[in-house]
């Protein structure tokens, strides 16, 4: 064992189940604050961001530099009128929200926060609990939120709600998918799906290096995955209103806003979990630091590659234009997924040589090196699918159509030339 790394850094499913009824009531009090207190800095922090990149200023006026702003608007959204559509299903309309939030707090309940520590005088873990299929678990979760926007907009009573509610719906299955074959490679490196055992199995390089396309199809798939731009088609304003929650007020519209942030930092979570060592030390610290893995320091570590991913998500949205929808069904389906299952194959492969002895560990390196690179050309360069040019029409003459004049031989209901009258000229042409 490396001299910089503590017996305790360690933590194992054995871990897990011991804690005192108060310990973990604590620990669900605190996942709770952090992720409340989160979403409304994510808030701040977006406005902010997003201004600056548009040479705003961005919300000054509610407490230091701003940051009561967010909480203003959650008291403005719960003194607004709730309003229920009279077309609306009353009891659906009601839950859907609570369906789409209360997933999104329970996905952390399995995203390990740091290391063994002394809470209180008691060795646990900074982890809620862990299980086998932890990732799995989290993925299952997330997709029952889904529920709440698909429902949402079925039982607004409204058109446009139920098509961002169908949107949804099959955004998610197109990009869950690829999501999930992103993350088999990660699965085959640690030899679990444990959450805490896939950040052990980073101490020495981090997946997102070795496992490169796999980090950049989750990071896509992620972003298609929470709605956000420029994936948000379920609730496009220019084409839907508001989308799935164009009929939503106050307490309700809230809950939603809720959920999509803290989805953010679910999926913020499990990439910093699964690709950048989770709670370790960046830049390989502890190399010089003997301390930086110790006690509570990991904290700051882990919401430190959270706070960069959510800054890349704001970036994205102040940065690009959203896509058509057949544009980004055919992005998931077509090219995302090919290249996953590619990348499944060629890591299964390189894996089962590596484990029999029969490669150095250095080109096995330099071979998923060459291979990223060849799936990123793929993935960005791909041929795309060839279009017949169609045909340019025939310009159409100026000016206003003018109906022909009346004649004494013409028949009632006749087909008649049309006329166009322009400035200089009149020009005839086709049949009314």
């Amino acid at each position: 064992m490396n001299a910089h790394v503590l017996p305790l850094a360690t933590d194992s499913l054995a871990d897990f189940g011991n804690d005192a009824w108060w310990i973990i009531g604590i620990k669900t009090l605190m996942i709770f604050l952090i992720l409340v207190l989160l979403t409304l800095f994510n808030i701040w922090w977006e406005r902010r961001v997003v201004a600056r990149m548009q040479h705003r200023i961005g919300p000054n006026v509610h407490g230091p530099f701003g940051l009561l702003q967010s909480l203003a608007d959650g008291v403005k959204l719960a003194l607004k009128e709730d309003v229920t559509p009279k077309a609306a299903d009353r009891v659906v309309f009601i839950l859907a929200p609570v369906l789409a939030t209360v997933p999104a707090f329970v996905t952390f309940a399995v995203i390990p926060f740091g290391p063994t520590v002394n809470f209180f005088g008691e060795q646990t873990p900074l982890q809620l609990t862990d299980m086998p299929v932890a990732v799995l678990f989290v993925m299952a979760i997330a997709s029952i939120g889904i529920y709440g926007i698909v429902l949402g907009g079925w039982s607004s009573g409204s058109t446009y709600s139920l098509l961002g509610g169908l949107r949804s719906s099959a955004q998610m299955i197109s990009y869950e998918v690829a999501m999930g074959l992103a993350l088999v490679a990660v699965f085959l490196y640690a030899g679990s799906m444990s959450t805490s055992e896939i950040v052990a199995a980073q101490d020495d390089l981090w997946f997102g290096l070795i496992l490169a396309p796999s980090f950049v199809i989750y990071l896509i798939s992620m972003v298609g995955e929470t709605n956000r731009a420029p994936f948000d088609l379920p609730e496009a304003e220019g084409e839907l209103v508001g989308g799935f929650h164009t009929e939503y007020s106050s307490l309700k519209f809230a809950l939603f806003f809720l959920a999509e942030y803290i989805n953010m930092a679910t999926v913020s979570a499990l990439a910093t979990t699964l690709f950048l060592g989770g709670w370790h030390a960046p830049f390989w610290i502890d190399h010089v630091w003997a301390g930086a893995n110790e006690g509570y320091w990991p904290v700051l570590w882990f919401f430190g590659k959270v706070l960069f991913f959510i800054f890349v998500f704001i970036w994205l949205r102040g940065t690009l234009p959203r896509l058509r929808y057949d544009q980004f069904m055919a992005f998931g389906w077509k090219r995302l997924i090919p290249v996953s299952l590619l990348w499944i194959v060629a890591v299964s492969t390189i894996r089962a040589i590596s484990l029999e002895g029969g490669i150095d560990r250095q080109w096995i390196l330099i071979g998923i090196g060459v291979l990223a690179v060849l799936f990123l050309v793929m993935f960005f360069v791909g041929e795309g699918e060839q279009q017949e040019e169609a045909a340019e029409p025939e310009p159409l003459p100026t000016g206003f159509p003018v109906p022909p004049m009346p004649t004494g031989g013409a028949v009632r209901g006749a087909a008649q030339p049309l006329t166009f009258r322009t400035s200089s000229s009149t020009v005839t042409g086709g049949e009314a």
